[in-house]
């Protein structure tokens, strides 16, 4: 099986993290922490920087890497770099997404998450939930 190694940023703006609505693809209208293919001689780091500019409009500051989320769709096996971010400079445009939401912890749930990002949804609600308080 074919493995695709993506990165995402897990985007925070006080207690929410922000989410897309694929607009295109095999799977569209799931949501996901947005994100893209990492390109041959780019790091996951720079790849996120890129992806987001050229999905979002903005300039992002990359954190930390969260997790790496391993997951087998029928087609691929999928290995996603997952990174705390902020944004530092710049509005934000959909240009491939349908839509996007700010979520905080009690909203994470009313979203369809795609498979692969619904393995980081417990650790970003404990997260969001600590900051509350």
């Amino acid at each position: 099986m074919k493995t695709i190694e993506v990165v995402a940023a897990v985007i925070r703006r006080g207690d929410c993290v922000f989410a897309t609505q694929r607009g295109y693809g095999d799977f569209k209208d799931g949501w996901e922490f947005p994100g893209g293919k990492i390109e041959p001689g780019e790091t996951p780091q720079q790849a996120l920087v890129r992806e987001i500019e050229e999905e979002l409009g903005v300039e992002i500051a990359v954190g930390e890497r969260i997790d790496i989320v391993e997951y087998d769709y029928p087609a691929f096996h999928l290995k996603m770099h997952c990174f705390r971010a902020t944004i530092a400079d710049g509005t934000i445009e959909l240009r491939e997404h349908e839509a996007a939401k700010w979520l905080g912890a009690a909203e994470l749930d009313t979203v369809d998450w795609l498979p692969a990002d619904r393995g980081l949804i417990d650790k970003i609600r404990s997260e969001l939930k600590a900051a509350e308080n």
